[in-house]
């Protein structure tokens, strides 16, 4: 289970103002917790392979290795490898380890495909006896990319693994008398802006005057769904103003966000639901630029990826670095006195 992000900002927050030894902006939050997050996650391994050599107690809940693992099992995922030609695979690009890969055809049980090295995949290929099949396969790792054999495995392989965790974000506004004020909802960069303008590609020309001479005025639309989009998108709705003296387009914005939507996506709108009359004049075609993706914004939030449990931990070690930022060197001292005697209780 996840930490919230806007619960340690402010748990952070009051720590440092509680004496007003200082403030921490929500962008060196982001780029600090994201620091701290994964040096806890990369430490995880080390403790691991640390509490293997040790006798474990076998009370519920006091097992470290268990313990541990748990905190990785945040982390753990499948995924299927996308195949780039013949028997090569890319694999995820959020892989922080392989665990193992499978090769999984339809109707025929799983199967794990064996990992070798450079040398031991030759010598394994020359010989009769051991040469790869559908049943036993082999897996070359390199690069961020597999080769399976035996060549014939095109597809049907997936991965298991350790993904990196996700970058902390503390989304925020800027209010009214300059606060930051938090935004409480999920980030996804591709996600579009709520209210931004999209840019016009090509200009419809309302209104139009039909064949007995009659002036039939476009009509301004709100909250109306794209006739068609040039990528996977849908769900979002659109305001369209028109200029009522001339029919040109004056604005399109975004009014709910939809989702599936890309960057240099191209967004129409039948001509037929800005006229009154016919004949129709052409569509009204957008491109959504950087500026309508919220990778462009400073809001929508990420929370931590790691075990509630390490939240104590997480504070701790965002005040050691926060002392740093305010140059206030008890705030680094007690932070690192207190992380020591954690790090010794867990692993006395």
């Amino acid at each position: 289970m996840a930490i919230s992000v806007d619960t340690v900002y402010r748990t952070v927050l009051l720590i440092l103002n509680s004496e007003q030894r200082g403030y921490m902006t929500p962008d060196e939050f982001n780029k600090i917790g994201t620091q701290v997050q994964r040096q806890i996650f990369e430490r995880y391994f080390e403790d691991l392979n640390q509490q293997v050599r040790i006798p474990q107690s076998d009370m519920e809940y006091s097992d470290r290795i268990a313990i541990t693992d748990e905190k990785i099992s945040e982390f753990k995922t499948e995924s299927d490898a996308v195949s780039t030609g013949a028997n090569t695979f890319t694999l995820p690009s959020d892989l922080y380890r392989l665990g193992s890969l499978t090769y999984e055809p339809s109707g025929i049980m799983p199967v794990e495909v064996q990992r070798v090295g450079r040398a031991e995949f030759y010598n394994i290929r020359k010989s009769p006896l051991t040469a790869p099949t559908n049943s036993k396969p082999i897996y070359l790792y390199e690069d961020n990319k597999v080769e399976v054999y035996p060549s014939t495995i095109v597809n049907n392989i997936k991965s298991q693994y350790v993904k990196k965790p996700t970058d902390v974000r503390w989304g925020y506004e800027i209010g009214n008398l300059g606060q930051y004020t938090f935004t409480d909802y999920q980030y996804n960069a591709n996600d579009l802006v709520s209210g931004s303008t999209i840019n016009i590609t090509t200009q419809t020309n309302l209104p139009l005057v039909d064949p007995s001479g009659g002036f039939s005025p476009p009509r301004n639309r709100t909250n109306i769904q794209a006739t068609n989009t040039s990528g996977s998108g849908s769900g979002a709705t659109f305001s369209v103003f028109i200029d009522q003296t001339n029919g040109n387009t004056l604005s399109v914005t975004i009014n709910s966000i939809g989702t599936g939507y890309n960057l240099g996506d191209t967004i129409s709108f039948d001509a037929s639901l800005f006229a009154t009359t016919t004949p129709v004049g052409p569509n009204l075609t957008v491109t959504l630029l950087a500026e309508n993706m919220l990778s462009s914004t400073t809001r929508g939030f990420n929370n931590f990826d790691l075990h509630n449990s390490e939240q104590t931990e997480l504070i701790l070690r965002i005040l050691l670095y926060s002392g740093v930022v305010i140059n206030d060197p008890s705030v680094v001292q007690v932070a690192a006195q207190k992380i020591q005697e954690e790090e010794v209780n867990e692993k006395s």
